[in-house]
């Protein structure tokens, strides 16, 4: 090749992105008002109600374009019921020109409209059942600081910039990408966050966070409403453990993680006597008890297991809010 092509190439190159980066950008919000504009915003959600065989759960999940996945729990919804059993069925459907969206499932046939899923069954001509729209709340939702708390974030800027390298605020929500100036060992930490409307992205381009405790153990966030509940999904220890149900609320909910952390301890000699260890609830249901971290998880500020640490709230292109963050050094 002449060195003159060469030269086109590599300025090319420089000037323009691949294109697989430009198709991981995917329309993203923040502003749950401007999600509402959305009509796909308003059918995504939980339902829950009784059939023969007991209560069942629903989760729809919007797929961008007035296409749905709704994701069936036996019991009832996740952390609500359900029994755990795995992989959940699930189907799709669209939303049509009256705004009501059908999902055909073998012998049944449900249409979700006005807030309510209606279905029916070849198989009994008298028989129908009603899904009610929830919205569910965290119990931990809220949570005050006790008394001798670090009080990271309480809305304002001034603990933004106290607490928060490279703070950066939306009104009194505080962003993504930050890291704590101070450094902690063991702690019990409560923190709310919320995950933007990105309806037409998928996997890690979707939502995408996490909380890295001590900069090292990263807790992951991400919308994963409705899916399997795996390692690097939302609440997962990313490569480590899987929760042991996917809590995740849809997105523009506000959901909670509170967590108990022991830091890995060494002896004098600097060989690692106990890993470190953590107590994860997310939306105030235990999804990790007492897990062994045995090493930093990919993306970790702090690859040495030694010494405290911070909080850190990944960047990872999404824009993910939080609130009400306060800890307790123990």
């Amino acid at each position: 090749m002449k060195k003159r092509h060469l030269l086109i190439l590599v300025l090319a190159a420089a000037l323009f992105p691949p294109l697989c980066r430009a198709a991981e950008q995917f329309a993203a919000t923040a502003d749950p008002a401007e999600a509402a504009k959305d009509p796909d915003f308003a059918i995504q959600g939980e339902y829950t109600g009784n059939t023969p065989d007991g209560v069942v759960g629903v989760q729809v999940i919007a797929l961008g374009d007035g296409e749905f996945e709704a994701v069936l729990s036996k019991g009832g919804l996740p952390g609500d019921g359900w029994d755990g059993e795995k992989p959940r069925g699930s189907t799709k459907g669209k939303r049509g020109e009256d705004g009501s969206v059908t999902f055909l499932k073998d012998e049944w046939t449900a249409v979700l409209k006005d807030g309510k899923i209606t279905a029916t069954t070849t198989a009994d001509a008298n028989l129908t059942v009603v899904l009610d729209r929830v919205e569910r709340e965290s119990s931990t939702m809220g949570a005050k600081a006790p008394e001798g708390a670090i009080v990271l974030f309480d809305g304002s800027a001034e603990a933004a910039q106290k607490h928060w390298k490279g703070a950066k605020l939306d009104g009194d929500l505080l962003c993504e990408g930050i890291t704590t100036v101070e450094e902690f060992g063991d702690f019990t930490l409560h923190l709310e966050f919320r995950l933007p409307w990105m309806p037409k992205a998928r996997g890690q381009a979707r939502g995408n966070s996490g909380l890295y405790l001590g900069g090292r153990y990263e807790v992951q966030m991400l919308d994963s409403f409705g899916l399997a509940g795996v390692d690097n999904e939302c609440g997962g220890i990313y490569k480590t453990a899987e929760p042991k149900q996917n809590l995740c609320y849809p997105p523009l909910r506000w959901q909670t993680y509170d967590v108990e952390f022991t830091a890995a301890k060494f002896d004098e000699a600097g060989n690692k006597t106990a890993n470190a260890k953590a107590t994860v609830k997310h939306n105030g249901y235990v999804i990790h008890e007492n897990l062994e971290l045995p090493a930093p998880t990919g993306g970790a500020q702090k690859k040495d297991e030694k010494g405290p640490g911070p909080l850190h709230l990944q960047n990872h292109g999404n824009p993910v809010r939080y609130r009400n963050i306060w800890l307790v050094k123990k």
